[in-house]
Formats: C-alpha cells, sequence, structure tokens
C-alpha cells in the first residue's frame, strides 16, 4: 500500500523539482522563473508555415522548460498544471489589445487520441483551462472552447522536419458541428498548445476555424461568418517555442 501511495503523489507531486531534480517540490523557485521566462514575447517560426496567426510565447524551449514540459505531457506530473497554466496566460495576456479584446476564446490545439490514450490525459487541453481560471481572476472574460478535433490519423511529430510535418497534418482538423455559433459569440479567438516548433500543428488549427468562419488566410485577421455578430481576431499563444523562433527582428 505505500509502495501504491508513493507512486500515486509523485505523480501529483514529484519527489524532486520536475525541471532541476534538485528540491521536493513540483517546481522550484528557480525553474518556475524560467518558465515564466523574461516575459512573454511574440514568436516566428522558420520557415514560417502559410497560415500562421501572430504567436506569442512564455520562454525558449531548453532546459528546465523543457523538462517540465516533458514531466508534465509525458508522466502526468499535474503538480505543473498551475505554474504552466500562469506562463500559458502571460502568453495569451501578450497578444492581446491594451484597450480590451472583449471576449476571449482559448481554442486548445487536440491532440491525438493515441497520445491521450496513452498519456491518460490532455495535456494541452488542461493548460487551457488553466490558463483560464488565471485570466479570469486578472478581470478577462474568457471560455475556453475545446472544438478542434482530429479527422484523420497523423504520425508523430518528433523526427519530421518543418516540410514533413506541414504535410503530416495537412487537413486533419476539423472544427465539431454546430460549434461556429460558439465561435461567433466571442470578439477574439486564441489557439493555445503547450509548445510551437515548426508551427505547423497552430497554421492547420488555424485553418480550420477560418473553414468555418469564412475568415482570410493571414496573421492577426478578422473573421466574419453566417450569424456572426461581428469581426473576430484570430491570434495563438505557447507556453514554450523554439529558441531561434524568438529572433523575430532579423534582416
Amino acid at each position: 500500500m505505500r509502495g501504491w501511495w508513493q507512486d500515486l503523489s509523485d505523480l501529483v507531486l514529484p519527489a524532486r523539482c520536475a525541471g532541476c531534480d534538485r528540491s521536493r517540490t513540483p517546481l522550484c523557485a528557480r525553474c518556475t522563473q524560467a518558465v515564466h521566462g523574461a516575459g512573454p514575447g511574440r514568436v516566428r517560426p522558420r520557415p514560417k508555415p502559410p497560415g500562421l496567426p501572430v504567436v506569442h510565447a512564455a520562454a525558449p524551449y531548453q532546459g528546465p522548460v523543457r523538462a517540465v514540459l516533458l514531466a508534465h505531457k509525458e508522466r502526468g506530473a499535474l503538480g505543473l498544471v498551475r505554474p504552466l497554466g500562469e506562463a500559458l496566460a502571460g502568453a495569451v495576456r501578450a497578444g492581446l489589445p491594451v484597450d480590451g479584446a472583449g471576449a476571449v476564446a482559448l481554442v486548445p490545439v487536440p491532440s491525438a487520441p493515441w497520445a491521450v490514450r496513452a498519456r491518460g490525459h490532455d495535456p494541452t487541453r488542461r493548460l487551457a483551462y488553466a490558463a483560464a481560471a488565471g485570466l479570469r481572476r486578472d478581470g478577462v472574460s474568457v471560455r475556453v472552447l475545446a472544438v478542434l478535433r482530429q479527422r484523420r490519423a497523423v504520425a508523430d511529430q518528433s523526427g519530421l522536419d518543418a516540410r514533413q510535418r506541414r504535410a503530416n497534418v495537412s487537413g486533419a482538423l476539423a472544427v465539431v458541428g454546430g460549434a461556429s455559433a460558439l465561435l461567433g459569440e466571442v470578439g477574439r479567438i486564441v489557439l493555445v498548445d503547450d509548445l510551437m516548433t515548426t508551427g505547423a500543428s497552430l497554421a492547420e488549427a488555424a485553418r480550420a476555424i477560418r473553414a468555418v468562419t469564412r475568415s482570410p488566410a493571414g496573421a492577426g485577421e478578422a473573421a466574419t461568418g453566417p450569424g456572426m455578430a461581428g469581426p473576430i481576431a484570430m491570434g495563438a499563444a505557447v507556453v514554450s517555442a523554439s529558441p531561434d523562433s524568438f529572433e523575430i527582428n532579423r534582416n
């Protein structure tokens, strides 16, 4: 019984810091600071996939940040949900207009069904709800709309280059039936994920949203569609992104 209880408690409260393996806490102060980064900023992969909206990220995918994301996603370290959700909320906040955005919908990029079964949870959806809770505390009118689904199987993205990833996910996502009305009730859609590498998954998610909102392709565009009260802006936010994607002010 003691062994079973220890295994269960380690899932929720890891024996050592997930980022640096130093202390008995889900995340030490130093690694918490690393996850939040120097402050959320705009990121852009190179090459940028067609149709990718403006993306903001909290921290580069390296060192303790990489370790923490993998612990949450692959090992089910649920004690990390709150700090990762706070980091995601910061990235969402960085993309909102300073004069307010009206109602905001966080739309998580869905994991493959086989991955959810293997992991025992959907990490991106979990982080979306944690981020929404933090945003509400700041007075943002936000809801999570998990309206995207995979309509065909996709391969594991690890090991694929940018071109292969785009081909792998092209046309793979769709909006569930009847969800266009829900999307029409918000003023801004923010696609959310835990990690952006090449941007292929976010670009495919944006394409699926545009397909039901009749939105033109492009970054930061406004969408209008049947029954919609006004324009809908679209952006994206992630906890972490490839380090070189933070260098957006290149010549």
